[in-house]
């Protein structure tokens, strides 16, 4: 089992910047993925970065040179740093670990953290 914390989010004036953090704790699990999604108020969540293996970054085009991902994988955490916020960044931003344990492949997502960019 494998528990994602993130922090970090809040309130933010557009072209502001918030850096958010996921911490995941679990034994026996072995990372292959960790990523940030989003949810918007009447929308799908959808991906906004990755990080594979702790090398490989894929970003969404509506953020690419904007945001950027990184991890530290001796303490099992991903960041998302979020420059230039606009309002359509608005909405929860979960974090999402894949991986797998005893030979099984598995998906796990945080509780979300609210960003809201608004003056």
């Amino acid at each position: 089992q494998v528990q994602l914390v993130e922090s970090g989010g809040g309130l933010v004036q557009p072209g502001g910047s918030l850096r958010l953090s996921c911490v995941a704790s679990g034994s026996g699990f072995s990372f292959v993925a960790m990523g940030w999604y989003r949810q918007a108020p009447g929308k799908q969540r959808e991906l906004v970065a990755i990080i594979t293996r702790g090398v490989i970054r894929n970003y969404a085009d509506f953020v690419k040179g904007r945001f950027a991902i990184s991890s530290d994988n001796a303490k099992n955490t991903v960041y998302l740093q979020m420059n230039s916020l606009k309002s359509e960044n608005t909405a929860v931003y979960y974090c999402r670990a894949d991986g797998t344990s005893d030979g099984t492949y598995s998906t796990y997502w945080g509780q979300g953290t609210q960003v809201t960019v608004s003056s």
